[in-house]
C-alpha cells in the first residue's frame, strides 16, 4: 500500500516536470516568434533610418544620456527581477513580492521616459508622421514600449496571485515565464541603445 502511494506521488511529481517543460519549451517558441517580430523592425529602421525628407536626423534629435539612464534602469530592473524569481525558488514569499514591485516601480519608470521622449518629439513635430526615419523609430521603440507595458501588466497580476494563493508550483512557473520576458525585453532594449541611439549619436 505504502509502495502504491509512493509510486502514485512520483508519477503526479513527473507529470508536472513535463507540465512545466511543455510550457517553458513553449513560451521559448513564442520569445523566437517575437526576436522573427523585432528582428524585422530592426531591418526596416536600417533601411530607413537616413529616410529623414529633409528633417533632422537621429544625432540632431536623440538625447544619449536620456538613452543611457533607461538602459541603467531597465537593466537594474532585469536584476531584481532575477532575484524575485531566486526568492520564489526559496519559497521566501515576502522577498519575491518586493522584488517584483521594485521592477514595476523601474519599469514604469523606464517606461514614463520614453513616453515623454515621444511627447516632446510630437510637440516640436517630429512625430511618426515626418519621415521615413521616424515612423521606423517610432515603430521599434514603441513596439518595445508595449510589449514593457504588458510585462508591466503580467506583473500585477501575478503579484495578486501570488499575495492570495502563495508561491504554488503553477504560480513559480508563470514567475518564471514573466521572467524570461522580462530579461528578453532587456536584451532587446540593449540592441535598441547600441543600434538607434548610440549609432544615431555618432552619426553612423
Amino acid at each position: 500500500m505504502e509502495e502504491k502511494a509512493i509510486s502514485a506521488a512520483e508519477v503526479k511529481r513527473q507529470t508536472a516536470r513535463e507540465e512545466d517543460s511543455r510550457s517553458l519549451l513553449g513560451f521559448w517558441v513564442y520569445l523566437m516568434t517575437d526576436c522573427v517580430l523585432f528582428a524585422s523592425l530592426f531591418a526596416v529602421y536600417a533601411v530607413l533610418h537616413h529616410n529623414t525628407f529633409g528633417g533632422p536626423s537621429a544625432k540632431e534629435l536623440f538625447n544619449l544620456h536620456t538613452a543611457l539612464i533607461e538602459t541603467l534602469i531597465l537593466l537594474t530592473s532585469s536584476f531584481s527581477c532575477g532575484l524575485g524569481i531566486v526568492a520564489a525558488q526559496r519559497r521566501n514569499k515576502k522577498l519575491t513580492i518586493m522584488a517584483f514591485c521594485l521592477t514595476m516601480v523601474l519599469g514604469l519608470a523606464f517606461l514614463g521616459l520614453e513616453l515623454n521622449e515621444f511627447h516632446h518629439l510630437a510637440v516640436i513635430g517630429d512625430s511618426w508622421r515626418r519621415s521615413g526615419f521616424l515612423s521606423s523609430y517610432f515603430t521599434l521603440v514603441g513596439t518595445h514600449g508595449l510589449h514593457i507595458t504588458v510585462g508591466l501588466l503580467w506583473m500585477v497580476v501575478m503579484m495578486l496571485r501570488i499575495q492570495r494563493g502563495g508561491l504554488t508550483r503553477s504560480n513559480i512557473r508563470k514567475l518564471t515565464m514573466l521572467s524570461l520576458f522580462w530579461h528578453f525585453l532587456d536584451v532587446i532594449w540593449i540592441f535598441i541603445f547600441t543600434v538607434v541611439y548610440l549609432m544615431g549619436a555618432i552619426g553612423a
